[in-house]
C-alpha cells in the first residue's frame, strides 16, 4: 500500500499514515517524458531579451575609410562591416525570438503524475490535515516547518492560496507554495519535500486520477 506521513494542522506527526492513490502517486515514470515536460516548462518561461545591432544599425561608418583603388589595400565600404571589430552581427539574436515548446496536456498530466510517483516513491510526500495559518504570520510558518523538521526545498500544496497563506510564506527562504491545479514538474522535481494539505490532495487525486 502506497502511503505517506499525516500531520496535524499545528506538526504534530500521526501515527496512522494517509494512503495515496495509486493513479496519482503510484505510477511507472517515463523518465524521458518527465525530462520533455520540465524542459517545455523552463522553455515557455523563457523570454528573448538578447539583441544585436546589424551593420544597418550601428552608429557611425557613413563614411568610405579609404578610397577603392590605388591605396594597396582590400576595399572596403564601412568600418562598420561584420568582419571588423565594432562591426555589425551577423544573424545574431533580435529580440524577437520564441522559445515556446507544446505539450499535449495528456502528456502534461502523465508527468505531473510520474513525477509525484518518484517523489513518494523517495518518501518525500508529507500530508498535512490543514493550515493554521489565517493571521497571516511568517513566525507561525517558520515554526510549523521547523516542528515538522523540513529543511532544504519544500513544496506546499494547498487548495487555494489566499492571502493570509501567502503573506506567511513569502519571506520563507526554501519554501514554495502552489494551488493543486497548478502543480508542474518542474516545482515538484526541485523539491526536497512536498507537503500537500488533505483538501489539495482530494483536488489532486479527482484532477489528476482515473475518471
Amino acid at each position: 500500500m502506497l502511503t505517506a506521513t499525516n500531520y496535524s494542522k499545528t506538526g504534530v506527526k500521526h501515527e496512522a499514515t494517509v494512503k495515496l492513490d495509486k493513479a496519482v502517486f503510484g505510477v511507472e515514470a517515463n523518465h524521458q517524458l518527465v525530462s520533455q515536460a520540465y524542459r517545455t516548462y523552463l522553455a515557455n518561461g523563457r523570454t528573448a531579451h538578447a539583441s544585436t545591432l546589424k551593420r544597418g544599425e550601428v552608429a557611425g561608418g557613413g563614411k568610405k575609410p579609404w578610397k577603392q583603388k590605388g591605396t594597396g589595400r582590400a576595399r572596403v565600404g564601412s568600418i562598420r562591416v561584420p568582419n571588423w571589430k565594432g562591426g555589425g552581427v551577423v544573424f545574431g539574436p533580435t529580440g524577437d525570438e520564441n522559445y515556446t515548446l507544446n505539450l499535449p496536456i495528456k502528456m502534461k498530466r502523465a508527468a505531473i503524475r510520474m513525477a509525484l510517483s518518484l517523489q513518494a516513491a523517495a518518501g518525500n510526500v508529507l500530508v498535512i490535515e490543514s493550515l493554521d495559518l489565517s493571521e497571516g504570520k511568517t513566525k507561525a510558518a517558520a515554526e510549523l516547518m521547523a516542528k515538522m523538521q523540513l529543511e532544504g526545498t519544500v513544496l506546499l500544496v494547498v487548495n487555494e492560496k489566499t492571502d493570509p497563506i501567502r503573506r506567511a510564506t513569502n519571506n520563507l527562504a526554501g519554501l514554495n507554495v502552489v494551488t493543486a491545479k497548478y502543480l508542474n514538474v518542474y516545482n515538484v522535481m526541485n523539491s526536497d519535500k512536498l507537503v500537500i494539505t488533505a483538501d489539495a490532495l482530494e483536488t489532486v487525486n479527482s484532477w489528476l486520477g482515473d475518471k
